[in-house]
């Protein structure tokens, strides 16, 4: 390929990077440069904060975030494989025949683990969470 193929992307890469630094440049000056004590407090609403923002969640929501992600690549990977079948022929559809068996070997191992239950009767999970919340409240009353 030559540079001339090149020439539109450099073009549009360059009045990008102008734009942008237009764009700091007139905020820099046009913007306003006072501070006052209320500027520097956090807002909530018109509420004073009462307390830190720091809330320790279960580890199970963390899981859930993380079988989402998980499952929700399957489902982006799935569309694109969907899309390009023509193009990928019998390789293509071996290859997600062996992607969708590795996704169903860990959603096996998952509900064999029962990582995956998330109720209040919850067998591990939610159990070892309760029991920490046992140890760390008889740990406050003993002190």
């Amino acid at each position: 390929m030559s540079s001339a193929s090149y020439l539109p992307f450099i073009f549009y890469l360059g009045a990008v990077l102008i734009l942008v630094a237009v764009m700091l440049t007139a905020s820099y000056f046009l913007g306003e440069r006072h501070s006052a004590k209320a500027k520097e407090t956090p807002f909530e609403s018109g509420v004073k904060p009462t307390g830190s923002a720091r809330i320790h969640f279960p580890v199970h929501f963390y899981l859930i975030a993380m079988f989402f992600v998980i499952f929700d690549l399957e489902a982006i990977f799935l569309f694109i494989w969907s899309v390009s079948l023509r193009d990928t022929g019998w390789a293509g559809y071996l290859f997600i025949l062996v992607f969708v068996a590795e996704l169903a070997i860990l959603l096996f191992y998952l509900w064999k683990t029962d990582a995956l239950d998330f109720g209040p009767d919850g067998k591990k999970i939610l159990k070892i969470y309760h029991e920490t919340i046992k140890t760390q409240s008889n740990e406050v009353v003993d002190e």
